[in-house]
């Protein structure tokens, strides 16, 4: 079976983030990708430089067409932007069985913000407690929790378990600040924590690699993985893609990763 997954996120148009990444790494998954765009960005991969909002009722609406007609087998959440908008995409994702993975989206690579600062609470008591999985970073983490990024493992798996205080099933906690030579992510549940190691690749083309983690995930619990080995599929593929990040040439600052670094044969 293919999965149908629906991402919920704004639009990148230098294609490495947003809705673009992610119907990149679903695809790259085995999943017939979906979309409902929350807004538009003017960026690349220098930084971003204008951001419009889409009308909260029109981000409902999508929804609502794709749930009419089409069996949703995941969602993935990404960039939401306002109070109003995670209202809207709350509201609408009532009662949907499937899977939800919560990228809590808040900072571009470049420094800029893509979520006011009053819309954290709104997430924090919103949309969190829907989530099947939470997939912060450090910085996102300690946003949504008002204290100081972990530092180190035990940091990381303290503030998981606060994040799944609040009401997510599961957080998946990316160590990619840490201060480190690897690169190791806690998945912490109710079946408790594992630890998916990984490596710490040389590059600066990340652009879009928590959008396409959390774009993966979601296409992996689609296919019916168990949580656990999901993440450490989603983390695998991630981790090739932005080994092969280097093979492209896209702009002058952040570049995208390889979405489809695995393919037999490249395009002539």
């Amino acid at each position: 079976m293919i999965p149908n997954i629906l991402s919920i996120a704004g639009s990148d148009p230098s294609g490495g983030a947003g809705i673009q990444a992610d119907i990149k790494a679903i695809s790259a998954r085995g999943g017939y990708a979906m979309a409902a765009l929350t807004a538009l960005t003017a960026q690349n991969t220098r930084g971003v430089s204008g951001v419009q909002m889409v009308a909260p009722e029109l981000v409902a609406d999508q929804i609502a067409a794709i749930r009419a007609d089409i069996q949703i087998h995941a969602v993935k959440i990404g960039m939401l932007g306002t109070a109003q908008i995670i209202a809207a995409v709350a509201q609408a994702l009532d009662g949907l069985d499937a899977p939800i993975v919560l990228d809590p989206v808040m900072v571009a690579k470049g420094g800029d913000r893509l979520l006011a600062a009053d819309a954290v609470a709104a997430l924090r008591d919103t949309l969190l407690p829907m989530a099947s999985v939470l997939t912060p970073n450090l910085p996102e983490a300690a946003d949504l929790l008002g204290c100081q990024p972990a530092a180190t493992l035990d940091d990381m798996a303290a503030q998981a378990q606060a994040l799944r205080a609040l009401g997510a099933q599961a957080v998946l906690m990316k160590g990619g600040h840490l201060a480190e030579e690897s690169s190791p992510d806690l998945l912490i549940s109710a079946n408790g924590t594992t630890e998916l190691p990984g490596p710490r690749h040389a590059t600066r083309n990340t652009h879009g690699t928590g959008c396409s983690l959390s774009a993966a995930l979601a296409c992996e619990l689609g296919h019916a993985h168990a949580l656990a080995h999901a993440a450490a599929r989603a983390k695998h593929w991630l981790s090739g893609a932005i080994a092969a990040a280097d093979t492209l040439s896209v702009g002058s600052g952040h570049g995208p990763v390889h979405h489809f670094h695995n393919m037999k044969e490249a395009a002539k």
